[in-house]
C-alpha cells in the first residue's frame, strides 16, 4: 500500500504542501541531499520511493544496519562511472542513517560535496544529535510529523477498499468508527495501522464475520505501543514537558506525562530524581515540605516497586504541581557560584575564622566573634561575607508560600545589619 505518486502520499502537508520546497524539488527532479527525520511509520521510506519513481537519477537503497564503508565506496565508484558515461546522477537512500558512526558518515562527505551522489538519509532520531555536523551542513533536514487520526483513517480506508494491493478482495467491511479506533491505537504510525487492519481482517475472515467490529479489533490488538525511547529525543521531550507542567502548576498535564513515561518503560528512579531536583529548584522555601515529599517517594519506590509505587508517585506529582513556586534558592546558588568564579579565593574575615590553637587566636583568628545564641533573638548585626563582597544580595525570597514570611524576616535583619532603620515594630529583639 505504499504510495506510488506524490499525490498518493497521505499527511505531511507542511513538508509536501503546494508550492513547498520539497514538492517543487520532486516535481522538477531537482532533489538536493536530504535528511528525512520523523517517527516510525511517518512515511520516510515511502517518500524516498516516490522520489525514486519520479527522478531520472539512479536510485540505490542502502541500509545502515547491513552495510558499511566498503559498500559506500562501491556505490560511489558506480555513481562516478554512471555520471561520466551518461551524465546521470545517483540518488542514494540510506535508511536509519543514525546507525552509521562518525567515520562511516564522513565517508559520504566528499561525494555529496562533489555532487557524485545525492544523499537521502532517513532517521527516527534527532539528526542534530546523531548526524555529524559536516554532513548535516550539506543536507536539507525535512521534519516529518506523526500522522494524524484523519491521515491514518485515510490510509486504512484505502487499504480496505483496494482489491489489487489491499484487502478489498476479502469482502470484509470496517466501519468509520472502528477505523478511527484503529487510528488512535496506531499512535501516529501508518505501518502500525495497516498491521492492525490486516490482523483484524484476518481474524474476521477466520471467524466467518463480514465486518470488523469493536470486539474483533480488541482481540486483534496486542496493546498500545507508545512513541517513547529512553535514550533519544522522545525521552527528553516528555521529561521536559513533565517538568514544565509541574512548574506551570498543572497537575493534570504533569500526571499525563508521568503516566506516559511509565507506560513507555521509563525507569521510575529517573522520574523521582527529577522530582527531587524540581522540589528544591522550583519550589524551595515557598514550601519546605516539598522536598520531603519528593524524597519520601524515593523510599516508597524502593520499598514497593512497580506497579504500586506509581500511587505515591502520583501523590507527589499532584503535591509538587499545586505547591507555591519559588526558584529563589536556585537563583541564589547560581549567583553565588558566579561570584566565586569572578572573585576567586577572597580572605575569610578574621572574626569568623576558626582558632583551634592559642597561637592562631593571637593572630586575630576568631577575635570579636559574637555567638548569636547568647543574644536575644539569636541574632547579632554582624557581616559575614568577605569585605570585597559586603552587601551582596543573592537570596531574594519570593512573595509566595512560606517564603513570604522569610522575606519579611530577612528584610528586617538586612536593614539592621546595614545600619538602616527597619519598619516600625519589625526589628528583632536587641542583643543583651
Amino acid at each position: 500500500m505504499r504510495p506510488r505518486t506524490l499525490d498518493e502520499v497521505v499527511g505531511q502537508a507542511e513538508a509536501l504542501g503546494p508550492g513547498g520546497f520539497l514538492r517543487s524539488a520532486i516535481e522538477h527532479d531537482a532533489i538536493p541531499s536530504l535528511i528525512l527525520w520523523g517517527p516510525p511509520g511517518s512515511g520516510k521510506t515511502s517518500l524516498a520511493r516516490v522520489i525514486a519513481a519520479t527522478t531520472r537519477a539512479r536510485f540505490v537503497p542502502f541500509s545502515a544496519v547491513l552495510s558499511g564503508v566498503k559498500e559506500v565506496r562501491e556505490v560511489v565508484a558506480e555513481a562516478t562511472a554512471l555520471w561520466r558515461r551518461e551524465r546521470r546522477r545517483t540518488l542514494l537512500f540510506v535508511d536509519e542513517i543514525h546507525r552509521f558512526n562518525k567515520a562511516q558518515q564522513d565517508a559520504f562527505l566528499p561525494h555529496v560535496e562533489a555532487g557524485t551522489i545525492t544523499l537521502i538519509g532517513a532517521t527516527t532520531e534527532n539528526p542534530f544529535f546523531e548526524v555529524t555536523s559536516p554532513l548535516l551542513s550539506r543536507c536539507r533536514v525535512v521534519r516529518l510529523m506523526p500522522l494524524g487520526e484523519d491521515d491514518l483513517v485515510a490510509i486504512a480506508g484505502r487499504a480496505i477498499e483496494d482489491r489489487e494491493r489491499g484487502l478489498g478482495a476479502t469482502g470484509v467491511g470496517v466501519s468509520d468508527e472502528v477505523l478511527r479506533a484503529m487510528a488512535r491505537a496506531a499512535d501516529g504510525d501508518g505501518r502500525r495501522v495497516l498491521n492492525l487492519l490486516e490482523a483484524s481482517v484476518d481474524l474476521a475472515v477466520r471467524q466467518g464475520r463480514a465486518e470488523v467490529d469493536a470486539e474483533v479489533l480488541e482481540a486483534a490488538r496486542t496493546g498500545p505501543v507508545l512513541r517513547y525511547d529512553r535514550a533519544y529525543e522522545e525521552h527528553y521531550n516528555v521529561i521536559s514537558a513533565f517538568i514544565k507542567s509541574l512548574r506551570g502548576s498543572d497537575p493534570d498535564a504533569a500526571m499525563y506525562y508521568m503516566a506516559r513515561m511509565l507506560e513507555g518503560g521509563e525507569d521510575p528512579a529517573f522520574i523521582i530524581r527529577r522530582m527531587v531536583i524540581f522540589a528544591a529548584e522550583d519550589i524551595g522555601n515557598a514550601d519546605p515540605r516539598a522536598i520531603q515529599v519528593a524524597v519520601a517517594v524515593k523510599e516508597a519506590y524502593e520499598f514497593l516497586g512497580l506497579p504500586e509505587a506509581a500511587i505515591p508517585m502520583a501523590q507527589a506529582v499532584t503535591y509538587l504541581a499545586t505547591a507555591p513556586k519559588s526558584n529563589a534558592s536556585y537563583r541564589a546558588l547560581r549567583a553565588a557560584q558566579k561570584a566565586v568564579r569572578e572573585t576567586g579565593s577572597l580572605e575569610v574575615p578574621l572574626h569568623i575564622r576558626n582558632a583551634p590553637v592559642p597561637g592562631m587566636a593571637a593572630l586575630g583568628y576568631g577575635q570579636g566573634y559574637a555567638y548569636p545564641h547568647d543574644y536575644e533573638g539569636h541574632w547579632v548585626p554582624v557581616h559575614y561575607l568577605p569585605d570585597a563582597l559586603r552587601g551582596a544580595r543573592w537570596y531574594e525570597p519570593a512573595d509566595a508560600g512560606y517564603e513570604r514570611t522569610l522575606r519579611e524576616r530577612l528584610e528586617r535583619l538586612r536593614a539592621l545589619r546595614d545600619g538602616r532603620t527597619p519598619d516600625p515594630g519589625a526589628a528583632p529583639d536587641k542583643p543583651r
